[in-house]
């Protein structure tokens, strides 16, 4: 929808949309219309008649007080609750959006319903809506279903200047309000969209949350920085992540407008400082800014439609138009299918190919694979290399009629090899630099399985020393991997052959295994490139820290930046008050140094040396503490690292506690 409306305005269209309203949606919906749409998709049989059975024996009672009424049978509906309910509910109202004239579009999701037209003229577009609204009045009547006259309202997406009418609906008599915004999915839109109204709604929504993470913990007791950062990513990220590809095209000015809420949760959860630099605060909770979250999320987004071509925006993302408009009129927020390349570029990603998911194979093609366990009792770091390949040569007597293929992969910086060993030749090939190692020995077992298919084997065992590859093929069932799903397949077709799969361990010396490792490693034949969407997802992840740490690069003044120069986190202590302190020296800005930027009093001088007061003269230059310094410290301390790096000593408390400044951090 929101692609829609972008399209609309920079054609300078108008776009009118209708946010229908369903009353009590679950309880109207048409039994009988159920089992009539489900004969119609196919389903016969026993499954009707058990659903039928599973809906008809509902009853209700009404309470009043502790009163109970009789009790009364349910005659309609689908009872709120049940697992199927949703599903039984979809089926009978997708066809609700069937009869729609040509131009007009919708959005269906369950319960809430949109449609949509853009045009020039306003009388096209309110006859083509209206003849919309009355077929599908038409349509949920003859189906129990009602539209809230109240709660049915009409917005008019337009940027076009000068004075224009708003359109006028009927919605069986009642005219349909106009609206200037209104809440679809979860996503409050604006005629301008904007995206304001929403952020504003957000951001109080999440300070109210944060109100939990204040009972729960102080600076001086309570809940650990670890818990709390669980606390403040489920309850209070969660809500901000919600609808990122959408209200992320809102101005930057609006969206930092969610900053404060995001960065008041981090320093409830870290105990930081008021006055803590930003960087220094999403460094030390471990947590990116909103934007790089939002890039993120963003390019997930974008790599999961690119990996399923049945979703209904996939062409839309992939393939945006209106481009050469959108590059003249720069005022005009460009589409999701063009901002993500701004954020490809950002992230230095060149876009690759993500690899489509696979469909499980239906039940009757299931396959039994077959195992060979003869390594796995074998307890790989107490037992050496000879009991292993005396025992491999055991097991090739045993089964010296299967021919063996062995399977391996590889990955190292900009490398990803596979490679499947025969008797008498090798295959090797290269995959794209994001994948895996764990799909590179995937997709090592799938060209052991390609090549077994072209020749012809009758008998063959592949070997592998990957475990999790040997998992994934015992759990294909649980698992989502496309190559997972194509060694099924493919296995399926093998049905005249006996194909057997075996785990042995790594690096003992087998010979057949040595030479799998070397020709991955070694592999130099590329295939078209591709990259599973669990990949993807994680090249997307690394390449957010990637930025992140050039951005922490860049502040090379900042305090914690001489301590931690990586945007690696702490560890935390178990005490809040010590965790909380250690974390306001790290930062360098504490109650003590750093209040007076609170009051604009002016800064803190030692009375010693007649210099500014701050953690790093405190703790490592001031000679009125110089003996207590070398009674905790020693006398070879060089700086604030040594004393607050990745493993500070609790002399650092006590240090603080004799020179009387604890209470003031």
């Amino acid at each position: 929808m929101e692609t829609a409306i972008r399209e609309a305005f920079v054609r300078k269209k108008h776009l009118v949309s209708i946010f229908f309203d369903i009353e009590k949606a679950y309880d109207r919906t048409w039994r009988y219309g159920i089992f009539k749409d489900l004969s119609d998709i196919g389903l016969k049989g026993n499954l009707p008649l058990f659903i039928k059975n599973f809906l008809q024996t509902r009853i209700f009672q009404i309470r009043i007080g502790n009163i109970l009424s009789d009790n009364f049978n349910q005659q309609e509906g689908v009872p709120q609750g049940s697992v199927l309910s949703v599903l039984l509910f979809i089926i009978k109202i997708n066809g609700i959006v069937s009869k729609l004239p040509a131009y007009v579009h919708n959005t269906l999701f369950v319960d809430d319903i949109q449609i949509h037209c853009a045009g020039d003229d306003m009388g096209f577009i309110q006859r083509q809506l209206q003849t919309a609204i009355n077929n599908m009045t038409d349509w949920a009547s003859k189906n129990g279903f009602i539209f809230s006259p109240q709660k049915t309202v009409c917005m008019h997406f337009c940027r076009r200047r000068g004075l224009h009418p708003d359109p006028d609906f009927q919605l069986n008599g009642s005219p349909i309000p106009i609206v200037q915004e209104t809440k679809f999915l979860g996503i409050i839109f604006d005629t301008k969209l904007t995206f304001r109204s929403h952020i504003k709604h957000l951001k109080t929504k999440c300070i109210r949350t944060l109100n939990i993470m204040k009972v729960l913990s102080s600076t001086s007791w309570g809940a650990d920085k670890v818990s709390l950062m669980r606390i403040y990513r489920s309850l209070v990220r969660s809500k901000l992540d919600y609808g990122v590809p959408v209200y992320g095209s809102a101005a930057k000015s609006t969206l930092k407008m969610l900053d404060s809420a995001h960065h008041q949760g981090l320093r409830i959860a870290t105990g930081a400082f008021r006055t803590t630099p930003i960087p220094s605060l999403h460094v030390i909770s471990g947590e990116p800014s909103l934007e790089l979250r939002r890039h993120r999320l963003s390019l997930s987004y974008f790599y999961k439609i690119k990996s399923d071509e049945s979703h209904p925006q996939h062409y839309k993302v992939i393939n945006p138009i209106f481009g050469s408009l959108f590059s003249v009129r720069l005022s005009f927020t460009p589409t999701f299918g063009f901002r993500i390349g701004v954020i490809l570029r950002y992230f230095e990603i060149e876009d690759f190919p993500v690899v489509s998911n696979v469909e499980d194979p239906p039940p009757w093609k299931e396959t039994q694979l077959d195992f060979i366990d003869d390594f796995l009792h074998f307890f790989k770091p107490s037992t050496s290399d000879i009991v292993f390949q005396q025992h491999f040569y055991d097991h090739r007597q045993h089964y010296s009629d299967y021919i063996p293929i062995y399977t391996d992969g590889s990955k190292s910086d900009n490398h990803v090899g596979s490679a499947a060993v025969f008797p008498d030749f090798t295959i090797a090939e290269t995959l794209h630099p994001f994948c895996s190692v764990y799909t590179s020995e995937l997709y090592a077992i799938y060209l052991g399985l390609l090549k077994i298919s072209t020749l012809n084997f009758k008998k063959a065992i592949i070997y592998t020393d990957s475990r999790s590859g040997i998992n994934a093929l015992r759990s294909a069932k649980h698992n989502t991997h496309p190559l997972v799903m194509q060694c099924l397949h493919l296995h399926h077709t093998l049905k005249k052959s006996k194909i057997k799969y075996c785990w042995i361990p790594g690096h003992v010396g087998i010979p057949g295994n040595e030479r799998a490792d070397k020709a991955a490693k070694s592999a130099n034949a590329s295939r078209e490139a591709f990259v599973p969407l669990i990949d993807a997802l994680q090249a997307v992840k690394l390449s957010q820290y990637r930025v992140w740490q050039r951005i922490w690069d860049g502040q090379s003044n900042n305090k914690l930046y001489k301590i931690q120069p990586s945007i690696k986190g702490f560890g935390n202590l178990t005490i809040r008050k010590h965790d909380v302190i250690l974390t306001r020296l790290r930062v360098g800005h504490t109650f003590l140094t750093h209040r007076h930027l609170l009051h604009s009093d002016p800064a803190p001088i030692c009375n010693g040396c007649n210099c500014i007061l701050s953690v790093e003269h405190i703790l490592c230059q001031c000679k009125n503490f110089y003996s207590q310094r070398q009674a905790h410290f020693g006398a070879h301390i060089i700086d604030l690292i040594d004393i607050l790096g990745t493993n500070p000593g609790v002399n650092v408390f006590t240090f603080l506690k004799e020179v009387q400044f604890f209470k003031f951090i």
